[in-house]
């Protein structure tokens, strides 16, 4: 029986999904590539075996498995996870939150509370939302959509230097998570095929379709600003984020 797997849509995956599909592994998995919040919702529901997920949804499993050293990460700025105003962030009044990643709709809520001390009213952001920020409202916007944003607001607050700044460890955005135990064989080989995307770079970027991106500009996202290596630091980082999100009570349901 083939292994389920979740994997995120965006470009900042392609490394994974190389990998894979360079790998023998891609005939032993079912691979589906949606947006990180179906990814949870189908590791929550059981409909897969292994997402690479965001990392909020991990105290809502019955059982969880880090099973590889990679992730989607970052050491500094992101670029695709930020909140955009109009206004400084202490003029800001309310936020719309980007419905695709709840971990980035916890980070932002964390950063506000612990670290910005500014209290906005939170709003659930509708698929046209974006049109929507202005004045005091800002909004929270994430993945591959960024790129394309109008050069038209005049803050932008990237939300993995924010916490760098607040707590001097990178980001962990989402990791690859088994709600069962997978045998280590496969583990072992899953790793191997992800290790062949994330040290091949130059030729997933030769190789990608035509996006709202030059090659240029994702080859320095890809090599600069996400970091696939799931270190010490980021499981630091990742046990850090958790505790806010439960000491601060924040809502992380994917429903």
């Amino acid at each position: 029986m083939k292994v389920r797997v979740s994997a995120v849509s965006y470009l900042n995956t392609l490394p994974f999904i190389h990998g894979i599909n360079q790998s023998d592994l891609r005939n032993e998995i079912d691979l589906s590539l949606d947006i990180p919040s179906d990814c949870a919702q189908k590791l929550l529901n059981d409909e897969v075996d292994l997402g690479l997920v965001p990392i909020a949804v991990i105290p809502q499993l019955k059982e969880h498995y880090i099973i590889s050293d990679y992730c989607i990460g970052a050491e500094g700025k992101v670029d695709t996870v930020a909140l955009y105003s109009d206004v400084p962030l202490e003029e800001i009044t309310h936020v719309y939150l980007d419905f695709h990643s709840k971990t980035s709709i916890n980070l932002v809520q964390v950063l506000a509370r612990e670290y910005w001390e500014i209290s906005p009213n939170w709003m659930d952001a509708g698929k046209e939302f974006i049109q929507e920020i202005g004045g005091k409202t800002a909004g929270v916007i994430i993945g591959d959509r960024t790129f394309a944003l109008p050069k038209s607001f005049n803050y932008k607050y990237d939300l993995a230097e924010e916490w760098k700044k607040m707590t001097g460890l990178p980001f962990v955005f989402a990791c690859w998570v088994a709600n069962k135990k997978l045998p280590q064989s496969f583990i072992d080989n899953f790793d191997k095929a992800l290790s062949i995307g994330v040290n091949a770079i130059e030729d997933v970027i030769e190789s990608k379709d035509k996006r709202a991106i030059t090659k240029k500009e994702l080859s320095n996202y890809l090599t600069h600003n996400i970091d696939y290596n799931l270190t010490n630091d980021k499981l630091k980082a990742l046990s850090k984020f958790l505790d806010y999100i439960k000491a601060n009570e924040i809502s992380n349901t994917f429903s």
